[in-house]
């Protein structure tokens, strides 16, 4: 019996139930960006390790705001004043310079006139007094927790960990994903293509996708429409912590994914979900006899249909292997520039533009139109029956450019 197409909500929950952490491995910083933490980070020095100046100035006692100064040392960045404030005494400083002994106040250079080595205000005292010095610890203390476990690390993680006092970091090992598009129709070279071919396109756009992501990706396609093609495909793919496939996985005479996959072993988690494009999609799961899971993703072979479904169920997949706190892509509101008309029985997907005159939806929504897949930068979640939109309506979006994770 046919299964029921299953919501998305259901399905992608189903399909991360799959998808246990893989093992933690210790990287340098080179190695870390775009990597997920494996464990929380504890800072291992404080930021900063004591008070230091915001502003270019001059450092005096606290209380001590009206003056004049007799100017008696200098504190510069990397280079502290062994001289102490005292009333009546002060000390030149920079923007980060360590404020000297004796000193609770940095008056900005602006706000004084120098005659030698004697200063006068002329402008404003700061109110309240430290109000120009970064304190000890103002970032962070020793033992803090800097960044959560899950955490994705990127120029400002990468910064932070540094800071905190880390040349390595602990994250997931790269998940291995093979990629398999496979259909008679499929001409391996784009330059020679017969009348009766179309161009591989989707195993390269698949490698691409999870290529958003730290992991080792295998082609191995395009392959025919041909059981034996496809059980040696999948034996190279042993060592795959996750196997896309790209066509084949629906119910016609010549759609042989489900059968190749039952005959290496894999088993169905389920089949179909309740979105368009994308209805015909599949997950299995595989034991591998010398132990470890192996998840196989059967998208469709339609490139929109292909590329909607790996959006939606391959980069969380590849962000939950990876140990991500959030895996699964989420909407932001946008407002329609022109009218959506009434939605379906399915769950659709629009491809769109959004831009500063709001957000909208291409005319043209055929599953093998990559034309207005390539010109799009947001997905329109438009939910069953949902009710025609007008301009200036709000309506969730997702960012194809970030993989959903705005």
């Amino acid at each position: 019996m046919m299964q029921a197409p299953i919501p998305l909500e259901e399905a992608q929950a189903r399909l991360l139930a799959l998808a246990a952490p893989l093992p933690v491995e210790r990287v340098d910083m080179g190695s870390a960006l775009g990597r997920y933490l494996a464990e929380p980070l504890l800072a291992r020095r404080t930021q900063p390790a004591c008070d230091l100046s915001a502003m270019d100035g001059y450092a005096v006692p606290p209380g001590d705001l009206t003056g004049p100064w007799q100017v008696v040392g200098e504190s510069a960045a990397g280079h502290p004043s062994p001289t102490p404030a005292a009333p009546g005494r002060a000390i030149r400083i920079s923007t980060g310079a360590v404020m000297p002994p004796g000193a609770g106040a940095v008056i900005l250079q602006e706000d004084l006139r120098r005659d030698s080595d004697r200063i006068t205000l002329i402008g404003t005292a700061p109110s309240p007094e430290h109000k120009h010095i970064r304190r000890e610890g103002m970032d962070f203390s020793a033992g803090d927790e800097v960044l959560a476990a899950g955490a994705r690390i990127g120029p400002a993680q990468l910064a932070l960990a540094i800071a905190a006092g880390y040349n390595h970091l602990g994250v997931r090992r790269l998940p291995r994903v093979a990629v398999i598009d496979s259909g008679d129709e499929l001409a391996s070279d784009c330059e020679a293509c017969a009348l009766h071919q179309i161009p591989a396109s989707n195993g390269a756009m698949l490698a691409a996708l999870a290529a958003s992501l730290p992991c080792r990706i295998s082609p191995l396609g395009p392959v025919p429409d041909d059981l034996d093609a496809l059980a040696r495909a999948l034996d190279a793919a042993a060592d795959a912590d996750v196997v896309v496939t790209s066509g084949g996985a629906s119910v016609g005479d010549h759609d042989l994914i489900r059968p190749a996959l039952e005959a290496w072993g894999a088993e169905i988690d389920f089949w179909r979900i309740a979105i368009k494009p994308g209805k015909p999609l599949l997950v299995a799961r595989r034991e591998r006899p010398g132990g470890g899971r192996q998840v196989v993703l059967g998208l469709p072979g339609n490139p929109v249909s292909s590329h909607v479904t790996a959006f939606l169920f391959l980069l969380p997949l590849l962000r939950a292997l990876s140990g991500a706190s959030l895996a699964v892509p989420r909407t932001i509101p946008a407002r329609l520039a022109a009218p959506l008309p009434a939605g379906g029985r399915r769950r659709e997907f629009l491809r769109g533009r959004w831009d500063d005159q709001g957000e909208a939806a291409h005319r043209q929504q055929d599953s093998g139109a990559l034309s207005s897949l390539a010109t799009s930068n947001v997905l329109i979640d438009r939910p069953i029956d949902a009710p025609p939109a007008a301009a200036g309506d709000e309506v969730p979006i997702y960012l194809l450019e970030t993989g959903g994770m705005a």
